[in-house]
């Protein structure tokens, strides 16, 4: 055989090569449903901001309509996308913990298995706020008040109220969106709003911009307590700045959240999915400062939580070492 009849062999294997992979990945391709549901949370929270950000992203780089549905938050979501009534949701780690294992809160549904985690978002510090008017300026003095607390099938709603009890602290506990809950503080039908969600939330900056406000947090001693009675808290702090009257840096606890997805979607959905908001950090970032955090690195965040398949694809390509109970 001449040099060049071997060329045009090896051509031809090539295309016939190229031509297989590429028909492969069109019938993948054609295997993704034709639509995406995305569930978020309350306005004026951070997950209803951050979900749109992803859903326009994916649309944008997945060429398939990825449309927002508005709920309680995580508890909320973490059953959307179990009973894939959502095929992608977002969620803190601690209902995520309570859901995989069937305690807790999800203990009448029993193990919820069905969903896997995708990438990391962000941490989500606990915090409050109240008016200056109020004189409230610490955990303590939240006894016997009104403290909105958002969703009740949210983080915050299913947390702070654990919070309470373990601190010992008696208060009357109200529910309702993050954006109703800011609107009932300046109203003086709420004494504090307590909420967790990736800073800055837009709810609180919307009430330090309008009215004298007074950010607080809890102490050293009860932050030990709260990590004794729920050990998936872990440190957080919010940066003095995040909002105009924190002057000081806020020592916390927080839970990280997670992109969660059902485990019947295709891998390499998922795979692309990871990789459009992975690989647009500064688009992520420019829609919401949370997002500084939704980066690689921080998918060891997560200790429990099956990752999908198409995830791990994506991570162990960038050289991350994921944790063996995730996977």
């Amino acid at each position: 055989m001449t040099p060049t009849s071997r060329f045009l062999k090896f051509a031809a294997a090539s295309v016939l090569c190229l031509s297989t992979v590429s028909a492969a990945v069109a019938q993948d391709k054609s295997k993704w449903p034709q639509s995406l549901t995305l569930a978020t949370a309350s306005v004026g929270g951070t997950y209803f901001v951050y979900g749109g950000v992803v859903a326009t992203l994916l649309t944008e780089k997945l060429g398939l309509q990825v449309s927002t549905q508005q709920s309680q938050g995580p508890v909320s979501n973490l059953m959307l996308v179990n009973g894939k009534k959502a095929e992608l949701g977002m969620t803190t780690m601690g209902p995520a913990l309570q859901a995989w294992n069937g305690t807790d809160w999800a203990k009448s549904n029993g193990q919820m298995r069905n969903m896997r985690a995708a990438f990391p978002m962000y941490d989500t510090p606990f915090h409050f706020v109240a008016l200056k008017s109020s004189g409230i300026k610490s955990v303590a003095e939240i006894a016997g008040k009104n403290v909105g607390v958002g969703p009740k099938a949210g983080t915050c709603g299913t947390y702070f109220p654990e919070m309470f009890n373990a601190l010992g602290l008696k208060v009357n506990v109200r529910n309702g969106g993050a954006s109703d809950m800011g609107g009932m503080l300046g109203d003086g039908l709420i004494d504090v709003f307590a909420f967790c969600a990736g800073v800055p939330i837009s709810a609180f900056s919307e009430i330090d911009a309008s009215k004298p406000a007074t950010f607080f947090t809890y102490t050293d001693a009860q932050i030990a307590t709260l990590k004794k009675a729920m050990p998936e808290l872990s440190d957080s702090v919010i940066p003095k700045g995040t909002y105009k009257s924190l002057t000081e840096d806020h020592k916390t606890v927080g839970l990280f959240n997670f992109f969660i997805v059902h485990k019947d979607l295709p891998d390499d959905l998922v795979y692309e999915i990871t990789k459009a908001v992975m690989e647009n950090n500064p688009r992520m970032v420019q829609g919401h400062k949370a997002a500084v955090e939704t980066i690689p690195a921080n998918a060891k965040a997560n200790t429990f939580l099956t990752f999908h398949p198409g995830a791990v694809r994506y991570f162990k390509e960038k050289g991350i070492a994921l944790n063996p109970a995730a996977l």
